[in-house]
Formats: structure tokens, sequence, C-alpha cells
């Protein structure tokens, strides 16, 4: 069989996009019938300093994530160069602008390879922007899904339900690398006090204002956030721990154990990896009521799901004074995870589409 040619195109290559292409590659390096490139861009900080299998080759592209004429032409036009050179059998893109960029890269190719997009959260969807600017956004996903020959393949079943009604479209949903991720689990301890936690970049999308205004309202417990980001100044309440960055992820994994209740106060998410990581440490989850998170955890069943700060502050109170509900989430959250998402099961249903769509 002749080598099928893989080509990765990221604008984001940290936390959850860079857990994804990162656990994917992996799966892809176990194939001896594939070879395996990441073009991505280098801007955003917080990306693992993990080693990668040396079989991937790894291009640095500058892209940036807000549209930008000029640098979304220049971006263009060396991406463009760089799939003729390769001259890709599967081109696979991953969030808005390198989906955008890269389809229209596409269509400019001689040899047109298979082209797969996963918005890893679409920007219409964004709640920081305009009416307008969503419309607008939308717009554009519509125009270059009719002129490209793609697919979409969703990471979660809101994503999905939205990919539908732009074009050709299928699910594989976002995981974990359950058997490797399982291996970091410890035994759960009770801490002396009650420890809730996030894990991910300190950024406007995952609502540190939001967590601060928690931590301010149980001013007995501690909280933790695992990682850093920009916004570290948003959390100002005294109860609040930043770890900061970490070069490796199995440092997150220490903090993720010691981590009684694990919340995500996200605005909006494609599917969120730490909540995917929390439910396979057990954890019980309190999360915001929206795309990504409501497709990971079952309302009362793994979880919570809130729709404001009261709700947040009740069901947090909730699972403080009753252990048994926080173990019985834990479990059935881990047995949600270990059945719908994970990569060892999904990844290889993506292969597949690689290979015979």
């Amino acid at each position: 069989m002749n080598q099928l040619k893989v080509v990765h195109i990221t604008e984001t290559f940290v936390t959850g996009v860079y857990s994804y292409i990162k656990d994917l590659s992996l799966e892809l390096d176990k194939k001896n019938y594939l070879t395996n490139t990441i073009i991505f861009s280098n801007k955003r900080e917080g990306r693992l300093n993990e080693p990668l299998p040396q079989s991937i080759q790894l291009l640095e592209l500058d892209m940036v994530r807000e549209i930008n004429f000029k640098e979304d032409y220049l971006s263009f036009i060396k991406l463009l160069k760089l799939l003729k050179k390769i001259k890709p059998d599967v081109v696979h893109l991953h969030s808005s602008k390198a989906g955008f960029l890269g389809r229209l890269c596409c269509v400019f190719l001689k040899d047109k390879p298979k082209v797969f997009y996963t918005p890893h959260g679409f920007s219409f969807l964004r709640t920081d922007i305009s009416k307008l600017k969503k419309f607008a956004f939308f717009s554009l996903e519509k125009m270059i899904s009719l002129f490209s020959d793609s697919t979409i393949i969703a990471c979660g079943d809101t994503e999905f339900m939205y990919a539908k009604k732009i074009g050709n479209s299928f699910l594989v949903r976002n995981g974990v690398d359950f058997e490797n991720i399982t291996a970091h689990y410890l035994p759960y301890q009770e801490n002396e006090i009650i420890t809730i936690g996030i894990l991910g970049r300190i950024s406007f999308p995952r609502n540190p204002e939001l967590f601060n205004k928690i931590a301010l309202c149980f001013p007995d417990l501690r909280f933790l956030w695992i990682g850093g980001g920009e916004l570290e100044d948003k959390l100002t309440a005294p109860n609040i721990e930043v770890t900061g960055w970490f070069a490796e992820k199995e440092q997150g994994f220490k903090y993720l154990n010691k981590v009684d209740i694990y919340i995500q106060t996200s605005l909006w998410e494609g599917l969120p990896i730490a909540v995917l990581e929390a439910m396979a440490f057990k954890k019980p989850i309190v999360a915001s009521n929206v795309i990504g998170n409501k497709d990971a955890v079952v309302h009362d069943e793994t979880g919570f799901l809130f729709n404001n700060f009261n709700e947040a502050c009740f069901y947090i109170n909730k699972l403080i004074i009753n252990k048994d509900i926080r173990t019985k989430f834990g479990n059935k959250g881990f047995e949600r995870c270990k059945t719908y998402f994970n990569t060892n099961q999904n990844f290889r249903e993506l292969i597949d589409y690689y290979k015979y769509s």
C-alpha cells in the first residue's frame, strides 16, 4: 500500500486543540501506511513542551486569530506553497482561521486532497462578538463550504447539529487517551479543605471573572486554577491559587488528582478536553450550561449544569455537603468518558474516514 500523506493545519496549537492533534497524531503514528505533518502557528502562549514522535514533521507558519486581510493573505500564500510542495492526500484543518485558509488553499491545488475540518467551537457561536459579526462568521463558513469539496468533522453532538446546517458533516467525538490518562489517576482522598479546580488557559472564553466571583462566595474553600493566561489579573480572590503554565501535561494531572470538585465556567466550548480529563479522574463536574459542556456532562448524573451564578453556588454547596453524591457523579462520569470519549476508539473511526471516504 502506498503511504497516505496526512497534513494537519492549525492556528491554535495550545490547550484542547493541542491535545486533540497530539493524541490523533500518536494514533496515526501507529499506522505504518501513513505519514503525518503538522503545520501550526506558534503565536499563542501555553503550548505544552511534550515530545511528539520523530516521524511527525512539524512546520511553523504564522497565522493570526482575528481577521486581518494583510496577515491572512501572507499566511494563505505561504500555506499554499507548502501544500503544493507536500502534495498531501488528506488535509485536516482545525479551528476557524485554519479552516478557512486551508479550504481556500485546497481549491487551488492541482492534485485535490481529501479535506476535513474540525471547528473545535464555531466562531459564530462566540458570546464576545456582535450579532453582525456572528452572521458574518456563519456566512463565511457557509460560503467556503459551498465552493470547497470538504467535510466537517464535528467534535461534539451540538457542534454536529450546527455543522449539518453548513454542509457535509459527520460526528467523531473529542476524547482523551483513556489508557494513558487513567495511568496517572490516584485513588481519591478528600482534602482537609475542599478544593475546587479548573484546568486550562485563563482567557475570556473560560470566564475567569465568574470563577473569581464563585471563589469569593466560598471564602473557606480552596480554589485552584491549573494553568496560566493573559487574564490572571482577574483572579483576585485570596483563596485562589494559580499554578502557572507547566511544561508537561503530567504536571497538570498531579494537580487534577488533588481536586475534590471540578468546575468549568466557560462562556462557550467545542467539546472541552479538560472536562473529559476530569471525568476520567472521577471528578464530579459543575459546568456552565453551554455547547460543549452539556455534550460532556449529564445533569444530575455525572455532575451539574448551571445557567447563572446563583445556580453554580447552589450546586457547589450541594456537592460540598454530600460526599456520596460526589462519589456517584465521579464514578458515572468515568464510565461515560470511557464509553463515549475514548480516543483509542474514536480516532480509529476517524482514520477510517481518511482512508475510505
